[in-house]
């Protein structure tokens, strides 16, 4: 008989699943034996993952009530019943000068990192109650603990995630759901070059600096320390904000 697998059994929804961390997410759930459906803007990737990892991919706009309202619909006809729900989708403004940022860049980061969360909270939290069960894990940033400068906005909205990760773990918990966030540093991700500003090797040196273990955050590592929080393992830490981060924050 092989070791169980962490996830054995339950289902899970990743928004950003498509690429970067939401993909190393996804992958790795997969491989501990849950069943994942992966939504995204992109659904032609949102595909290819699903299809990699025997799982089903969805279409949404985690900023749209309507979109994560049909995404929630379509998990729970897919699965029947959901587990385990990951709020990695996320946005950013360029490196700028904070009064720089334009409305609109402020609110897409807005939509996609902050009302993301409080809408699918909306979708998924009564089904959860009614199951007395079920994990909530939100992408935050080591921004949100320790900011850069130029990434105000950004920095700000992963700050508001950590907030509301502590503030759902204490209100939830009385019903069996679980809250946890991660903080993952700069990764080999899509937004990398968005954070840079630009992605030269100066850029990543300067980045890399910061960073005492020497690298950036992988999808893998997002992976493992998402399916921990997760799994049943961890059954008593709620409302931490785990940062997976080689010792930036420190």
């Amino acid at each position: 008989m092989g070791e169980q697998m962490r996830l054995q059994g339950k289902t899970a929804l990743v928004t950003g699943g498509a690429s970067g961390f939401g993909a190393g997410i996804a992958k790795k759930f997969a491989a501990e034996g849950a069943r994942v459906m992966v939504a995204d803007l992109n659904l032609a990737e949102a595909k290819t993952i699903a299809a990699k990892i025997g799982g089903a991919a969805q279409l949404c706009d985690v900023s749209h009530a309507d979109s994560v309202e049909e995404m929630k619909v379509e998990a729970l006809k897919t699965f029947g019943s959901l587990d385990i729900l990951v709020n990695n989708a996320g946005a950013t403004h360029l490196p700028m000068a904070l009064e720089d940022v334009g409305l609109e860049d402020f609110e897409k980061v807005f939509g996609v990192n902050v009302k993301s969360v409080y809408l699918t909270a909306k979708a998924f939290i009564p089904h959860f109650k009614s199951n007395r069960a079920g994990v909530v894990l939100n992408v935050a940033s080591t921004g949100g603990v320790s900011p850069r400068p130029r990434l105000t906005w950004y920095n700000a909205s992963k700050g508001w995630m950590i907030t509301a990760t502590k503030g759902m773990a204490v209100e939830l918990a009385p019903f069996g759901i679980r809250v946890n966030a991660i903080n993952p540093v700069a990764g080999e991700t899509p937004l990398l070059k968005s954070f840079m500003g630009e992605d030269t090797p100066e850029m990543r040196r300067k980045f890399l600096s910061t960073i005492p273990i020497g690298r950036f955050s992988t999808p893998e590592d997002m992976g493992n320390a998402a399916c921990f929080l997760c799994s049943d393992e961890a059954s008593m830490i709620t409302g931490v904000a785990m940062e997976v981060d080689g010792g930036r924050c420190i």
